[in-house]
C-alpha cells in the first residue's frame, strides 16, 4: 500500500519585548535561575497581569505580513494543566478569540515549484517555566525565568505532505518573523521552536489518520529527522496490524529516535475558559493601518526585486534573501564594489558562506565586512589580481590582516599583466616541454591545462589568466 503523510506545524515564537507578556519582569536571555520571575509570573495571591501593549502589536504586525484576518477583538483564556514548570497551574493564552485568523505562506520547494500552506490561527500566550533535568543527580530542577514570557504561536493547516515541505514552511516563518523584527530566532536559546502533528494515510483517502505530536523541536535539522522517524514509525505499526495511538512524543536527537511522552489530551481537557482578571483586546483599523505601514520590504518582494534589479537567478535571489542581514550585507557589497551584482553574489554565497558556517559565525558579526570585500572586489575587477589571487586575500583578510590593498601590498600578490613578461614566461615554458607540445599539436588539447599551469607555477599564480590563455594558444600554434 502506498502511504501520504500529512503535517501540520505549530511555531512557537517568542516575541522581541523586553519585559513578559502580563508583568514588567525582564525577558533576557541567560540571567541565573529564577531571578527573572516576579509575583504575577508566578500567579501569587492578589497579583494582577496587565497586557504588554508591544506584544500585541507584534502580533498584529505577523498578521499583516501573511495578509491573514486580524481580528478587532481577541480574548485571553486559561489553559488549566499542571505541570512542575507552570507555577499557576494554567497558562494564559488564546482559544476561540485568536488576535490572528486564517491567512497563509506560499514556501518554495526544489526545482523551482512552490506551495501554499494555510495559517489557521495565531495567538498570544505565556512561556512556561524550563524542567533541568542535567547535574541534578535524579532529580528535576525548575527555572522560571521563561515563564511569563511573550509567545506568538503560529498554528498551520495539515497541508505539508513531507518532512521537507514541514522544513521549507518553518524556515520561510523563521526569515518572516526576524524579517519583520518580531523575534530573533535563536533556535539555540528556545526563542523559536515547533511542534510537529504528524499522520499517515493510505493514498487517495480523505480522512486523516491519527496523529501524533512531536513537541520542542529546535533545529530544521532535528524537525526532518523526527518526522521522517515518525512516518517510518507509524507505517510500521499500521502494516503490522497494530493501530497508532493520539500521543506526544519527543525527538531523543542522541539515539536518532522518538518516544512516547503522554497521551494527547484533546482541548476540552484544558478546560478552557476567559481569564477573568484580563479584558477582551479590541483594535481598530486606524492601529491595525499604523502597523501594516511600518512593514519592511518582505522575504518574497526583496527576493523578487533582487531578480529583477541584479538580473540574479531565482536560486541566488533566495540564497541573498534568506535572512535580512544577508540582504543587507549583499546590497552594500554590490553598492560599494560598483562590480558585477552577479560575481558579488557568488562571493557571499560562496566564499564568504562557506567561512561563516566554518567558524559559527553570524554574518553580523563577519571579520570581513561588505566594504571590506567590494575593495576585494574592485580589485578583481581592475585586474590588479586574480580570482584565484583573490581567494587567498580574503583568508588574509578573514584573518584580520587588514584590507584588500593592504593585504596584496604585503604579500606582493598583484597579478602580472605585463604582456611581454608573460610572454616570456610562455615562450620558455613551452620550449622546455617539447614532448607536451608535440602531443598537444597533434591533437591532445586536454595537454592545454598543463602549459596553463605550467605558466602560473612560474608565477605563483600572479599571471593573467586571461592573457595566459591567449598568448599560450598563439604560441602553441606555431610549429
Amino acid at each position: 500500500m502506498q502511504w501520504e503523510t500529512v503535517i501540520g506545524l505549530e511555531v512557537h515564537a517568542q516575541l522581541a519585548t523586553q519585559s513578559k507578556i502580563f508583568s514588567g519582569a525582564s525577558t533576557a536571555y541567560g540571567a541565573e535561575p529564577n531571578t527573572q520571575a516576579c509575583n504575577v509570573d508566578l500567579g501569587l495571591p492578589g497579583v494582577l497581569p496587565v497586557l504588554n501593549k508591544e506584544a500585541v502589536r507584534m502580533a498584529v504586525k505577523f498578521g499583516v505580513a501573511i495578509g491573514a484576518e486580524v481580528a478587532s477583538r481577541s480574548v485571553f483564556a486559561r489553559k488549566n494543566y499542571f505541570y512542575p514548570d507552570l507555577p499557576k497551574g494554567y497558562q494564559i493564552s488564546q482559544m476561540e478569540l485568536p488576535i490572528v485568523g486564517i491567512g497563509s505562506l506560499t514556501i518554495d520547494l526544489e526545482a523551482g515549484e512552490s506551495k501554499v500552506v494555510g495559517i489557521t490561527r495565531a495567538h498570544l500566550e505565556e512561556d512556561a517555566g524550563k524542567s533541568l533535568h542535567e547535574d541534578f543527580h535524579g532529580m528535576t530542577g525548575i527555572d522560571l525565568n521563561r515563564a511569563g514570557t511573550p509567545l506568538l504561536e503560529i498554528v498551520s493547516e495539515p497541508d505539508m505532505r513531507s518532512a521537507a515541505e514541514a522544513v521549507a514552511y518553518a524556515k520561510k516563518i523563521h526569515a518572516l518573523v526576524r524579517y519583520i523584527e518580531i523575534c530573533d530566532g535563536n533556535m539555540a536559546e528556545g526563542s523559536f521552536r515547533c511542534d510537529a502533528n504528524v499522520s499517515v494515510r493510505p493514498k487517495g483517502q480523505e480522512a486523516l489518520g491519527t496523529r501524533a505530536e512531536l513537541k520542542n523541536l529546535n533545529s530544521f535539522r532535528f524537525l526532518e529527522k523526527a518526522i521522517n522517524l515518525e512516518v517510518e514509525r507509524q507505517i510500521d505499526i499500521i502494516e503490522s496490524g497494530g493501530r497508532v495511538v493520539q500521543e506526544t512524543r519527543l525527538y531523543d536527537a542522541d539515539r536518532n529516535e522518538t518516544r512516547s511522552m503522554r497521551s494527547k489530551e484533546e482541548a476540552n481537557d484544558y478546560r478552557y475558559f476567559p481569564d477573568p482578571d484580563l479584558l477582551p483586546v479590541e483594535l481598530d483599523e486606524v492601529f491595525i493601518n499604523e502597523i501594516r505601514a511600518t512593514l519592511p520590504e518582505l522575504p518574497d518582494e526583496k527576493r523578487q526585486r533582487f531578480e529583477s534589479d541584479y538580473a540574479l537567478s531565482q536560486q541566488d535571489a533566495m540564497v541573498l534573501t534568506a535572512s535580512r542581514e544577508l540582504a543587507d550585507y549583499y546590497e552594500a557589497v554590490v553598492a560599494a564594489a560598483k562590480s558585477d551584482p552577479k560575481i558579488a553574489a557568488n562571493w557571499v554565497s560562496g566564499e564568504l558562506a562557506a567561512a561563516l558556517n566554518r567558524d559559527a559565525i553570524d554574518i553580523t558579526n563577519s571579520p570581513v565586512t561588505a566594504e571590506l570585500l567590494a575593495g576585494l572586489l574592485t580589485r578583481i575587477a581592475d585586474q590588479t589580481i586574480s580570482g584565484k589571487i583573490a581567494k587567498q586575500v580574503f583568508e588574509a583578510m578573514w584573518q584580520g590582516e587588514g584590507d584588500a590593498d593592504a593585504v596584496i601590498e604585503t604579500k606582493g600578490l598583484k597579478q602580472i599583466t605585463d604582456s611581454g613578461a608573460i610572454e616570456k614566461l610562455v615562450d620558455d615554458v613551452v620550449i622546455n616541454n617539447p614532448k607536451q607540445a608535440e602531443q598537444y599539436r597533434s591533437g591532445k588539447d586536454k595537454l592545454f591545462g598543463f602549459f596553463v599551469g605550467q605558466v602560473m607555477k612560474e608565477t605563483k599564480g600572479k599571471a593573467n589568466p586571461q592573457q595566459v590563455n591567449e598568448l599560450l594558444k598563439k604560441r602553441l600554434a606555431q610549429d
